[in-house]
C-alpha cells in the first residue's frame, strides 16, 4: 500500500516534471551503442554521431578490448573492497604509477567518475582549509561546484576566461587571511574553448595560489602525446583532474599533483576512502589507452583538422560558435524548444547532434553541442554542414 507521504510526494514529482516539461528541459533515456567510424547504433538504425565524447575512437579500439578482457580474467571481475581496506592491488598502484608519469607529476589517484573527483577533492581540499579564498571561473563545471557546495564554502566567481577579472579579484583581497584556490577548467565541455594556461599558471604563482585543472577534455586530446595542456607547463599546476571516460576510450578518473597532495586524499577524501577500487577490467582499458596516446599525433591532427573544417562551416552559415577552438563546437540557437527541434530535424537525417539545454548552459544560450571525433572523415563533416545549410533553408528552422 502507498503511504500518505509517499502519495504526497509523487504529486509534488509529477508537478516538478510538469515545470520541467514547460521549460522544453524533459529528459529521457535512449539506448545507443558505440559502433565503427564515428557512428552511432540504436533500434531505429545507425547514425552519424556528433554527440559522444569518445573523441579518438579508442572504446572500440581492439587493444582496450583484449586488455580489459586479460586483465579480467587474471584479475577477476570487481576489485573486492575500497582502496584502504583489501582494494589497493598491484595493478592500481602501477597504473597510478604510469599516470604520474604521463602527466608529469609526483604522484596520482584513480577515481570513479570525473564527476566524484571533482566533488570529493575539492571538499576535502576545503576541509583542511576552510578559510581558503576559492575563486572560481563561472562556467566550471557542475561537479566543482558541488564539491565546494559541499564543503559549506563561498565561491568568488571571476568572468568565464577574463583572467584581468580573476586578477583584480585576487589583488582585492591582497593582505586577507587563508590560502587561495583558483578553479577552472582547460577546455570547456560546452563552448569547447580553452583556458590560458600560462597565464593563469603564472598569475597563480604571483598571488600564493593553488590551481585547481579539470582537463577531463583536453586529456588524450592536447598537449604532448595528448598528455593535456598541463602537460606542457611543468610544475605550474598544482592538482590536475582528467577522466579515462572520453579521449581515453574507458571510464573512470583520475587526480595528478604531489605526493603531498595524494598523501592527503587517501587520508581525507571520502570519495576515495569509501568508494570500492575500479575494478580490474577498467585498469586494463586504462593501460592499453596509455601505451597507445604518446603514438596518436596523427589521429590528434585530423581531429583538429575536421573541427577547424566544421566550425567554419557554422560560422559561414551565421551559426554563433562561441570562442571553440578544439573538437566541442557549439552551434548555439537560444531557445531550448528551438535547439530540441533542430537536433530532431538532424536525426530525421541520420544524424545524432546533443541539443544542450539550461540548467547545463546559461538561459538563452542553448545549443547543437557538436562534438568531432578522430574516426569521422571529411566527408561525414560535409555531411553535417549540408544539411545543417539545408535545414537553415526552411522558414520554420531557427537560427
Amino acid at each position: 500500500m502507498t503511504s500518505a507521504r509517499a502519495s504526497s510526494l509523487a504529486s509534488s514529482l509529477a508537478r516538478a516534471l510538469g515545470r520541467i516539461d514547460r521549460r522544453d528541459e524533459r529528459r529521457r533515456l535512449r539506448p545507443f551503442a558505440l559502433a565503427p567510424g564515428g557512428r552511432l547504433r540504436s533500434d531505429a538504425g545507425e547514425f552519424l554521431d556528433f554527440s559522444s565524447n569518445d573523441y579518438l575512437g579508442l572504446s572500440l579500439h581492439p587493444l582496450l578490448v583484449e586488455r580489459a578482457c586479460e586483465w579480467t580474467r587474471r584479475h577477476g571481475a570487481g576489485a573486492g573492497a575500497s582502496r584502504l581496506v583489501t582494494g589497493t592491488s598491484a595493478p592500481h598502484l602501477a597504473v597510478e604509477a604510469r599516470l604520474a608519469a604521463f602527466k608529469g607529476t609526483e604522484a596520482a589517484l584513480l577515481f570513479a567518475s570525473g564527476w566524484q573527483a571533482n566533488a570529493a577533492v575539492l571538499a576535502a581540499l576545503l576541509k583542511a582549509a576552510p578559510d581558503a579564498v576559492v575563486l572560481t571561473d563561472r562556467l566550471i563545471h557542475a561537479s566543482l561546484h558541488h564539491g565546494i557546495a559541499a564543503a559549506g564554502a563561498r565561491q568568488v566567481r571571476f568572468r568565464h576566461n577574463d583572467l584581468d577579472h580573476l586578477e583584480a579579484l585576487l589583488a582585492a583581497r591582497e593582505g586577507r587571511g587563508g590560502p587561495r584556490i583558483i578553479v577552472t577548467e582547460s577546455v570547456f565541455s560546452m563552448d569547447g574553448d580553452v583556458a590560458d594556461l600560462p597565464r593563469l599558471a603564472g598569475i597563480a604563482r604571483a598571488h600564493d595560489a593553488f590551481l585547481y585543472l579539470d582537463e577531463a577534455h583536453a586529456t588524450g586530446v592536447l598537449g604532448p602525446g595528448g598528455a593535456g595542456l598541463s602537460a606542457a607547463l611543468p610544475g605550474g599546476v598544482d592538482l590536475v583532474m582528467g577522466t579515462f571516460s572520453k579521449a581515453m576510450g574507458s571510464f573512470g578518473a583520475y587526480v595528478a599533483g604531489s605526493r603531498l597532495l595524494c598523501d592527503y586524499l587517501v587520508n581525507a577524501c571520502g570519495g576515495l576512502i569509501f568508494t570500492t577500487a575500479p575494478p580490474p577490467g577498467v585498469l586494463g582499458a586504462i593501460d592499453a589507452a596509455l601505451d597507445l596516446l604518446p603514438g596518436m599525433d596523427a589521429e590528434r591532427a585530423h581531429l583538429a583538422h575536421i573541427a577547424g573544417h566544421v566550425r567554419d562551416g557554422l560560422r559561414a552559415m551565421g551559426f554563433d560558435t562561441g570562442a571553440s577552438a578544439t573538437q566541442i563546437i557549439p552551434a548555439i540557437v537560444g531557445a531550448a524548444g528551438d535547439a530540441l527541434a533542430l537536433a530532431a530535424r538532424l536525426e530525421e537525417e541520420g544524424i545524432l547532434a546533443a541539443a544542450i539545454r539550461p540548467p547545463t548552459v546559461p538561459a538563452g544560450s542553448s545549443r547543437l553541442r557538436l562534438a568531432l571525433r578522430a574516426p569521422h572523415a571529411m566527408a561525414d563533416a560535409d555531411r553535417l554542414l549540408a544539411t545543417l545549410a539545408r535545414l537553415r533553408g526552411r522558414a520554420s528552422c531557427p537560427a
